[in-house]
């Protein structure tokens, strides 16, 4: 799991998505079905961060993103890769931080309430799987304290994915 490490300790945001990502540990349980864990983790991602309108997975289909649970008004059933914030991030295979997504060039409009946006790409075993976005009205609400809160969720959500055919990269099985 990514580490809170480097966000101050004693902050209201460390509090609040290390509370978010012991809650989605226990809420994900043993379950290993990628819907129903998505499904769960925008719900309770919606219902526990302030100030967002939208939270959302869009998954990995051929080079495009298409719609997959979330919590927020109907949305934009498919992305292609390299368009929008959520295509771009799974392009360059890194989260991105938009404080005004008026001024991302390329910005698709699903809810014109939206001002503000996180993308953070789903990579597992360094395949994309596909990226959870999350959205807030208001302008600069995310800053690297949400970055790094929103890696740490998905690395739990990305957590109860680990199956046991996984690949095995140990040292052990690259000598042999």
């Amino acid at each position: 799991m990514n580490s809170l490490a480097t966000i101050e300790p004693r902050s209201a945001k460390y509090a609040l998505y290390q509370d978010v990502c012991e809650r989605l540990q226990e809420l994900l349980g043993d379950e290993k079905d990628f819907i129903a864990n998505a499904a769960n983790t925008s719900a309770l991602l919606f219902q526990n961060l302030p100030d967002v309108n939208w939270v959302g997975f869009y998954i990995a289909e051929g080079d495009e993103l298409v719609l997959g649970p979330f919590q927020g008004k109907p949305a934009c059933a498919r992305i292609p890769f390299g368009s929008g914030v959520c295509g771009t991030s799974a392009v360059q295979r890194k989260t991105l931080v938009v404080s005004d997504v008026n001024a991302f060039p390329g910005h698709i409009f699903c809810d014109t309430a939206s001002r503000s946006e996180i993308v953070v790409p789903l990579l597992n075993w360094g395949k994309m799987l596909g990226v959870l976005d999350i959205d807030s009205a208001s302008l600069n609400r995310f800053d690297d304290e949400d970055k790094e809160g929103v890696e740490s969720i998905v690395a739990v959500f990305l957590a109860s994915q680990i199956t046991n055919d996984m690949p095995d990269l140990s040292e052990e099985a690259a000598v042999s």
